[in-house]
């Protein structure tokens, strides 16, 4: 990717495919039919952890999935701010020692675990045709958008933050969203449906530009799915616009314009799982404030130098600092 014609090409690329007409009526139409906060319980845990209190939440999801959640919240005497933490494909949510950090920031964690992955949350029960086998990307596709896997995901998160942001302790104006890979783009979910997210940090977003990964070949166990899908139930592509038109309807980058918080994103130009050029058709239809930063020699991978310093500065608001060697310590 750090070839200059890919870089020059990516500058503007917003995508093989355009929105779907009726995508917002879509989405708006989702949303409308949650018709409230679903049935939650929030249970607190005792893990005599000085500072902070800790919950387990659960509630019903769509299509009979249900969903857990871990938060960790500062002890305080005024409302406190929140950031979601999404985790990436195939994952769980973050261990509860993993929040503790923003935690000494005076800022509150919430993790949900994807329904149907590592993690807590029990996935639907409702039949699909075609591939399960391997993959939730496809899961639902040949039934239309409506039966699509990521969709209910994504209407689980809507939920997950309006329960939150109603809790007496929450600041609602002060949520943030973050995570990487499949996590950067739940995060960014998050901002597009529920205007309640003010920021949001992604790191190297899955879930974009399904055409594009066809067109490259991305066969990584990412996204290797949607190969399998057209190897065992359409070699000739048959249905291609068909099953892409379907998929565009959780394509992330047709998410982008509806945000209206700020966004962040971290992309590592050696990416062979998320193609940055993927990550780039986001970027280009954010119609936000926005910040895009590059990493040249990183691929999709751990980003522990400097970037979660950086991460917790830009979603706590602190100022970390690491000088260069250029300048540092030259007095040694």
């Amino acid at each position: 990717m750090r070839n200059p014609d890919l870089l020059a090409e990516a500058k503007d690329y917003r995508g093989r495919d355009e929105v779907p007409a009726d995508f917002d009526a879509f989405w708006d139409r989702q949303i409308s039919s949650l018709s409230g906060l679903p049935d939650y319980q929030l249970i607190e845990k005792d893990f005599q952890i000085a500072g902070v209190t800790c919950y387990e939440l659960v509630f019903e999801g769509t299509n009979q999935g249900r969903t857990y959640a871990r938060i960790v919240l500062p002890k305080s005497s005024k409302k406190v701010p929140i950031i979601f933490h999404f985790h990436g494909y195939m994952g769980r949510g973050w261990d509860w020692s993993d929040m503790l950090a923003y935690t000494a920031a005076g800022y509150g964690v919430v993790s949900m675990d994807v329904r149907g992955q590592s993690g807590y949350s029990l996935d639907g029960g409702a039949p699909v045709r075609g591939n399960t086998v391997k993959g939730q990307i496809i899961r639902g596709a040949v039934d239309g958008p409506e039966r699509l896997f990521y969709k209910d995901v994504y209407l689980d998160i809507y939920s997950l933050v309006e329960i939150v942001a109603s809790l007496d302790l929450v600041d609602e104006e002060r949520l943030s969203s973050y995570g990487a890979s499949q996590g950067g783009a739940l995060a960014l979910v998050a901002a597009a449906l529920n205007p309640r997210i003010k920021q949001t940090v992604a790191i190297y977003p899955f879930l974009s530009d399904f055409r594009r990964v066809l067109e490259i070949g991305n066969t990584s166990e990412a996204y290797d799915e949607l190969f399998r899908y057209f190897k065992f139930h359409d070699p000739f592509h048959e249905t291609e616009d068909e099953i892409i038109q379907t998929l565009s309807y959780i394509d992330v980058k047709n998410m982008a314009h509806r945000i209206q918080g700020s966004v962040r994103m971290i992309t590592g130009l050696a990416d062979d799982v998320c193609y940055p050029i993927t990550q780039f058709a986001i970027y280009n239809r954010l119609e936000c404030t926005k910040e895009h930063h590059l990493m040249p020699e990183y691929e999709h991978e751990a980003m522990n130098v400097y970037v979660n310093d950086k991460v917790f500065n830009w979603l706590c608001g602190s100022k970390i600092d690491h000088p260069s060697l250029l300048e540092a310590f030259k007095d040694w």
